[in-house]
């Protein structure tokens, strides 16, 4: 005989309906093979919920309560679990969700996201004037992570494919110093308030090292004798779950350590750092996780931390400015200001001047420890045609001189 509800409509397999007038609906789960009871007090609403149910047993995806209770920031913490990075990425990994993530999207069921959700994201994030690199780079913390939530049963399709779009303002285009520019400021350093970093900068441009190398630079990569400077590793100053402090970090890639060699100026700024040192009788015995000696230091000893390095380089540029505006008053010109520096404005200048030097390509490659050639060609596709072309004439009319 077939059961009704206390309106008179006919109740289906499995439907029930309590005392209360709650209707329910009990199924056994094919996964865990346990009997589950589902209630609602729209009869309407539970058979909706039965068909989604019903078309996640066909197709293998979990239902149990926990897992439609779990939540985007549960299932990052679980794909986190399993990716194997180093401390540094997954710090800041870890520092991206908790800021951009956590008390927002983070928050949601992760079979109630949509790529609308996604994409609502991104847009904030672009609105806010985040690069596209930045937006990127949560995409690849995201898609994988409901990636995972699909290859586990959890979800059917993953929300975060084809969301990431063009959100994002477009990088600026990396740019070296002239051989002008790099002259005066160099020379307003050496002459002014800022001469005890002309060596730093001197090295920074000579070797093209990444800023975390250098400050991680210690007197025992440096071989004067034979004028090469070691590099197979780098300072970081993150949080590992112990508080901020500096850590050793090892190159990503074997391209990373190499041997570059010392040019007569950088080995003059080298011992010129090292005489600064003696002088100012700097502690050379603060260690980092079993090095010490470090070259490029703070009056205290302790190592340059990344932030500061570029707070000196704003500094040293604005009070260049500064004086060039006096002058510029004073001669009754137009004032020829210096752009903004970063420590990878230096490496870049480097890396540049290298190559309207004439270096080979792999033997630039290797010197700026890039593991794709592809990055260091962009630097010689940056380089002015004219003045590549020109250089390229001279070099023959030296060739049919000789």
């Amino acid at each position: 005989m077939t059961r009704k509800d206390n309106r008179g409509r006919n109740l289906r397999t499995g439907e029930s309906q309590r005392a209360d007038g709650r209707y329910d609906y009990r199924y056994t789960d094919k996964r865990t093979g346990k009997r589950v009871a589902i209630y609602s007090m729209d009869l309407a609403e539970l058979r909706e919920m039965v068909k989604e149910i019903l078309k996640d047993q066909e197709d293998g995806i979990i239902s149990t309560a926990d897992v439609k209770k779990m939540d985007v920031n549960e299932l990052f913490n679980r794909y986190m679990s399993i990716r194997k990075l180093d401390e540094t990425t997954r710090a800041n990994y870890m520092a991206m969700w908790k800021y951009h993530v956590e008390d927002d999207l983070g928050k949601m069921k992760v079979v109630t996201v949509r790529p609308s959700h996604i994409k609502a994201l991104y847009a904030k994030m672009s609105n806010e004037g985040y690069a596209r690199s930045t937006i990127k780079y949560l995409h690849t913390m995201l898609l994988p992570a409901f990636g995972m939530a699909v290859e586990d049963d959890i979800i059917r399709k993953n929300p975060a494919v084809r969301t990431l779009g063009d959100y994002g303002r477009e990088a600026k285009e990396k740019e070296a110093l002239s051989v002008e520019d790099q002259e005066a400021i160099f020379a307003f350093v050496e002459n002014g308030i800022y001469s005890n970093y002309l060596p730093l900068l001197q090295v920074m441009v000579g070797t093209a090292v990444r800023a975390g190398e250098l400050i991680g630079l210690t007197w025992d990569d440096i071989d004067i004798a034979n004028r090469e400077v070691t590099i197979d590793h780098q300072l970081v100053y993150k949080n590992y779950g112990d508080g901020y402090k500096f850590h050793l970090k090892e190159p990503k890639t074997d391209a990373g350590v190499r041997t570059i060699p010392m040019t007569s100026s950088v080995k003059k700024a080298f011992l010129k750092q090292r005489e600064y040192q003696m002088m100012t009788g700097i502690d050379r015995t603060v260690e980092v996780e079993g090095r010490k000696g470090f070259i490029f230091t703070t009056k205290n000893g302790t190592p340059i931390m990344p932030n500061a390095l570029n707070n000196v380089l704003y500094n040293i540029v604005n009070a260049y400015n500064r004086e060039e505006l006096k002058a510029a008053q004073k001669q009754r010109r137009k004032e020829i200001l210096m752009p903004s520096i970063s420590a990878h404005t230096l490496r870049h200048t480097g890396c540049t001047r290298m190559a309207e030097s004439g270096f080979d390509p792999k033997v630039l490659q290797y010197i700026m420890g890039h593991s794709n050639i592809a990055v260091t060609m962009e630097v010689y596709n940056h380089i002015t045609g004219k003045e590549r072309i020109r250089k390229e004439f001279d070099r023959i009319d030296e060739i049919m001189a000789g």
